[in-house]
């Protein structure tokens, strides 16, 4: 990925998480709900830049279910920029199908919230 990915994985990281913190602020989402995002988001851009350092040194890797995991629970947008950020995990295809359908599960089940 170059620099122009990395820019629209942020900005769009940031968009989402912006968008679920004001929907906490109105009222309705938990207050809970952006704090599992941002501290997952957080946890996936560490696993993220542990698992291309342990790569790079040939080293023990994290397990992708692991990565994809924290994805699903809401971790994917610190995932997405840290795949941009790191150019980690960005060209296995069986690894993208994985993670974008986590994106959508993720997000089906907030709107699924939101509609409540």
């Amino acid at each position: 990925m170059d620099d122009n990915a990395s820019v629209f994985a942020t900005a769009a990281a940031v968009l989402f998480l912006a968008g679920v913190c004001v929907a906490a602020a109105r009222g309705s989402l938990p207050l809970a709900v952006p704090v599992v995002y941002v501290a997952a988001s957080v946890a996936a851009a560490a696993l993220y830049a542990s698992d291309k350092s342990a790569a790079e040194r040939h080293a023990w890797r994290t397990r992708e279910r692991t990565l994809h995991l924290l994805a699903l629970i809401g971790g994917w947008p610190g995932a997405l920029v840290a795949q941009a950020v790191f150019r980690h995990k960005t060209r296995k295809l069986s690894f993208q199908l994985a993670f974008w359908t986590t994106v959508g599960l993720n997000c089906a089940a907030l709107a699924w919230g939101l509609a409540r």
